[in-house]
Parts: C-alpha cells; sequence; structure tokens
C-alpha cells in the first residue's frame, strides 16, 4: 500500500523564555521541646500556647500552621531512679513575609526551642508564569525561524507541531538550618530578599517554509 509522504518543506526550531522571581512563600519546620528548668518541667503545653499566640500576633492563617510529628526522649536526672519523658513536637509554619519568623520566634521561650529549617520555597503565582513564560517561548522559536528564513529569501508558513520541552528549573533549595534566638526580645526586620529561583521554559517547533507569493 502506498504510505502518505510529507513533502512540505519544514524548519525546526526551538524558543527558551525564562525569568526569575522572589519566593513569596518559605515552609519553615520548627521543633519544640520540653525541658527542666531545675526541678519544674516547661512543657509542651506551655511551649505550644506561646507559638500559637505568636502565630496569631503575626497574622499567619490557621492553614498555614500545623502538627508535623509528635515524640518523646528520655531525661536522665541522677538523683532520680526512673527517668522523666520530655516530649518534642515538630510544626510547619508558611511564611508569605520571612521577618515574620523572627516576630514569631522572638516571643517563644528559646529553650523550648528545639531547631528550625527551612523545608522549602514557593511561588503563589507560579502557575500563571508558567503559562506565560511558555507562550514566550514559543514567540521566540517563531521569531527565530521568521528571522532565519528571511536571510535566505524564504518566508515562514503555519505551525505543523508544537513540543514544550519539560526543562523548566524551578526547584526548592535544600533544607537550611536557621539556628534557634538566643533572646526573648523582639527582633528588628530584615531587608535581606530571598534568594530568586530562576524558571526556564523551552519549546520546539517545527513551522512550514511556503512560497513568497502564498
Amino acid at each position: 500500500m502506498a504510505q502518505n509522504v510529507d513533502l512540505r518543506r519544514k524548519i525546526e526550531v526551538t524558543g527558551t523564555a525564562e525569568k526569575e522571581v522572589t519566593p513569596d512563600i518559605i515552609n519553615v519546620s520548627l521543633s519544640l521541646k520540653e525541658y527542666m528548668d531545675g526541678k519544674n518541667k516547661i512543657t509542651i503545653s506551655v511551649l505550644e500556647k506561646q507559638l500559637e499566640k505568636a502565630v496569631n500576633e503575626a497574622g499567619i492563617a490557621r492553614e498555614d500552621f500545623t502538627i508535623s510529628n509528635l515524640s518523646s526522649y528520655n531525661y536522665i536526672d541522677p538523683k532520680k531512679k526512673t527517668p522523666d519523658f520530655l516530649a518534642s513536637k515538630q510544626y510547619l509554619i508558611r511564611f508569605h513575609d520571612l521577618n515574620k519568623f523572627n516576630q514569631v520566634l522572638s516571643k517563644v521561650d528559646p529553650k523550648g526551642i528545639q531547631s528550625t529549617n527551612v523545608d522549602s520555597y514557593d511561588y503563589s503565582k507560579i502557575e500563571t508564569l508558567k503559562n506565560e513564560l511558555k507562550l514566550k517561548a514559543l514567540l521566540a522559536a517563531k521569531e527565530k525561524a521568521t528571522f532565519l528564513l528571511n536571510g535566505i529569501n524564504e518566508k515562514l508558513g503555519g505551525a505543523i507541531s508544537i513540543v514544550e520541552d519539560d526543562n523548566n528549573n524551578f526547584q526548592s533549595p535544600r533544607p537550611m538550618y536557621m539556628a534557634k534566638m538566643a533572646t526573648a526580645e523582639a527582633t528588628p526586620e530584615s531587608d535581606i530578599a530571598v534568594k530568586n529561583i530562576k524558571l526556564s521554559f523551552q519549546i520546539r517547533a517545527v513551522f512550514e517554509i511556503v512560497n513568497k507569493a502564498n
């Protein structure tokens, strides 16, 4: 049986578009732990109330403050025969302003803060940005094809195929340790910005080469 052969003249090009954005969502994990203050145990309940109050005063939405884990460990007092169990509790807090981080921690007993880490970054308008960059990449491919064909006195026709290369490099950074605060006093706001993240897309497009008269 005869096969249909595409005899159209074609040009294949790649268009790229990229943009750097400053993350406006910072996901932070925070761990609180009970500790002994002399003979008195400072409980998770006390520490958690401090944290909840600080989060509310910082204007952080309820859905952006969650519990991720709960554990306990032995505390051995040489004067006692039986060890005490000290609880540890982990939370996830989503910040839209990193300055709020200092504001929250400054109102929590520093001895009860076990660790804090930046788990990931995100950008609230990421989907809109992706679509914008894909279109820009396609238009860049068309512009490149038009330029090349003009150089050899040829004319660009319609698109035959358009393929999106899944090569965007928007990635969350590795977890970053943030040392617990040494004082409960208010910390001044910082003007240091979060490191930008680059988002990049490529589009491979095949266009028909048509006669100048068409």
